[in-house]
């Protein structure tokens, strides 16, 4: 009985086989693991939003200049000399009112070139000097702000471009239906990537620039708060010899 089970089970078996059932499965199987990848590249991707992305490009580059150069500006600007304000504290003591300025040019900061203008002033008026410090300071904060305003207008105005990409891929949209005469995905795929791609464009470099701006005038305004602590300890410093 056994050995008649099996001999029905190898019949069935070949019987299947030859009538190509599995065969066409395992095949179609196969097939589909062999398709390659349908992978797109960045550049490729960017390039599909059309010639708009060329001004974005522009200020993506013209952001990133900016934010670099003047973070190393005003990172340099913001090291803070510790001994400094002792230092011209005991050579006024002393009257070496000409070591104190030329100690203040060497250190050549916004704060050390304040302090050289206060230095200067002694002799006059505690209102002559304060308004000469803050005539000083700022000049200094403006000349660390120069060139700030590219990125606040690369953050307002790259998005703006990106939805006139936007409104560019609608038309170009409606214009492959009414040439094709139809609205299959293959003719409104090209109008879409360019409506999306300079869409996300804008927005990428109008964040970047947008961040870069505040982060650069956040240090600004940390070095503006201790450079007007400096300049009351500088003026207490001026008073004591009256107490």
């Amino acid at each position: 009985m056994m050995s008649f089970i099996l001999q029905i089970t190898n019949t069935v078996a070949a019987a299947v086989a030859d009538s190509g059932i599995i065969q066409p499965a395992v095949t179609g199987i196969q097939t589909a693991t062999e398709l390659p990848p349908n992978e797109m590249s960045l550049f490729s991707m960017v390039a599909r939003g059309g010639v708009i992305m060329i001004p974005l490009a522009i200020l993506l580059l013209m952001s990133i200049y900016v934010m670099v150069e003047r973070f190393l500006t005003i990172t340099k600007a913001s090291k803070k000399n510790a001994t400094l304000l002792a230092s011209i504290k005991d050579m006024i003591n002393n009257g070496n009112l000409a070591n104190a300025r030329s100690m203040c040019k060497s250190v050549n900061t916004p704060e050390a070139i304040m302090l050289e203008q206060g230095i200067s002033r002694i002799g006059q008026s505690m209102q002559e000097i304060r308004e000469a410090m803050d005539k000083a300071g700022s000049s200094e904060l403006s000349r660390l702000e120069k060139n700030m305003s590219i990125l606040n207008i690369t953050g307002r105005i790259a998005p703006m471009f990106g939805f006139i990409g936007t409104i560019i891929g609608v038309i170009k949209i409606f214009y492959d239906i009414s040439i094709a005469k139809t609205v299959e995905i293959e003719v409104i795929s090209s109008g879409l990537y360019q409506k999306m791609i300079t869409s996300g464009g804008g927005l990428v470099v109008g964040v970047i620039a947008f961040i870069g701006y505040h982060i650069l005038n956040a240090r600004i305004d940390k070095l503006s708060h201790r450079m007007e602590e400096t300049q009351i300890a500088f003026l207490d410093m001026l008073n004591e010899p009256s107490k």
